[in-house]
């Protein structure tokens, strides 16, 4: 699943029309308001051509034989999207096209099968490229783990109820979820009344993703290839991403010349010069990120070198459609070592780790006690050093796992970490650590 961040106070929402916003926060490279809002509201952005703001968003086009759809959203959006698009169009819902196969795209689709047949409608024709039912055939046999790695990430998630997106459905994927009718490999047209439409594959944060052009109006539609964050290309407990690929798709965009531009996340985008700024700078930052990985690889650093010694400037991280604050850089520097160099970081001794129980006890032994190692990441702590803490505090709660004592320090510490990071995240991992110990310190 891709989730991506709410706006933290939707009492911030000030500008109505998202194109208006757009267009003076890329002009003015300032964000004064959320630049991800989840209204649930639908906004006409030029005749014919419409966007429900939602987790994630709802594309619609308005055609002679009916609308065509790019994602449902999520399963508990689902309903209030379709009731948003029902208030602007009543015609049937005559396609249905997934950029990929995540929850928060394909959940909700089972709402526009529902509302179809109230109306005594055909249900929609759904497209897709061919690896999203792939991945949703991997997501129901990972079930239990996607749960876990979700409730993880985004915290306070039932384990009985999935990540809540799910409207109680003990699982992961929603039961009334509509799998792709039509699937192509590379690229595929479509026709629909009017509308001329040309779907095409592009890896990114997904294998399964499409991209979509549509020449009458001089419009893409990225799904998550453009989220108004840092790309979400190295999250730390998914399968992989391909961020090289993700830039080359960016790149081909830009050479439409678009006029509008449609995430699914995040806020359209409306002229050429806007539209090829913001791919331009997305494209950079992952081809700087690969070049200057790789060029390190070829020198024989290894990977903790390297997620040290890569940066993205800061000028470009301060941009509002490249903040990271979902994902970071520091992840995808590992995504890149994992597809071109494999899962072992180089450090002789990992290859072939001992029990992390017996390495933790022999140093805490060396230490003094694992009493002593827990004030001493306290400390740390305390001085601004949270990643050497969060090592030391980890040894010292393995060494004593049932130490209220050390479970305290190591909750606290937690809490600091989360509370100085920026991408979600780092913020869920951290707060399910101080989750976790602040459940045995009681």
């Amino acid at each position: 699943m891709g989730l991506h961040p709410k706006p933290r106070d939707l009492n911030k929402v000030f500008t109505d029309n998202p194109l208006e916003l757009s267009t003076r926060v890329i002009d003015e490279c300032a964000a004064t308001e959320p630049t991800n809002r989840v209204t649930n509201k639908l906004s006409e952005l030029t005749d014919g051509i419409a966007m429900v703001e939602s987790f994630s968003h709802m594309i619609a086009f308005k055609t002679e034989e009916g609308l065509v759809l790019f994602d449902a959203s999520g399963k508990q959006s689902g309903v209030a999207v379709v009731d948003s698009l029902r208030k602007w169009d009543t015609s049937r819902v005559h396609s249905l096209a997934y950029t990929h196969g995540h929850l928060d795209h394909v959940g909700g689709s089972g709402a526009i099968v529902a509302d179809a047949e109230k109306r005594n409608f055909v249900p929609p024709t759904v497209f897709g490229h061919e690896n999203v039912p792939k991945r949703l055939a991997r997501y129901k046999d990972t079930d239990g783990w996607n749960t876990i790695i979700n409730q993880r990430q985004f915290g306070g998630v039932s384990p009985k109820h999935g990540m809540g997106l799910t409207d109680q459905s003990p699982s992961f994927v929603p039961d009334d979820t509509v799998w792709p009718d039509v699937v192509y490999q590379d690229e595929m047209k479509l026709s629909v009344g009017n509308l001329d439409i040309q779907f095409n594959h592009g890896k990114g944060e997904t294998d399964d993703h499409t991209w979509a052009w549509i020449p009458q109006s001089r419009t893409l539609i990225t799904g998550d290839l453009v989220l108004w964050v840092f790309p979400n290309a190295g999250n730390p407990q998914k399968v992989q991403r391909y961020p090289l690929e993700w830039a080359q798709a960016l790149r081909e965009m830009m050479t439409y010349n678009a006029e509008l531009l449609l995430p699914a996340h995040g806020l359209p985008i409306e002229g050429t010069e806007r539209i090829n700024r913001v791919l331009g700078d997305l494209a950079h930052v992952l081809e700087t990120l690969v070049a200057d990985t790789i060029e390190l690889m070829n020198g024989g650093y290894q990977l903790n070198d390297i997620l040290h010694m890569v940066k993205v400037s800061p000028d470009m991280l301060e941009l509002p459609w490249l903040q990271p604050l979902y994902d970071e850089p520091e992840f995808v520097v590992r995504n890149i070592w994992r597809m071109y160099g494999g899962w072992w970081d180089a450090d002789p001794a990992s290859l072939k780790p001992s029990p992390r129980g017996d390495l933790a006890e022999e140093l805490a032994l060396l230490s003094g006690g694992a009493n002593q190692m827990a004030e001493r990441a306290e400390k740390l702590a305390e001085e601004g050093n949270l990643r050497l803490a969060c090592h030391l505090v980890e040894f010292a709660a393995t060494a004593d796992p049932k130490s209220k004592t050390i479970h305290g320090i190591r909750a606290e510490i937690y809490r600091l970490r989360r509370s100085q990071e920026s991408s979600l995240m780092s913020k869920g991992i951290y707060a399910a650590a101080m989750r976790e110990s602040e459940g045995l310190a009681e």
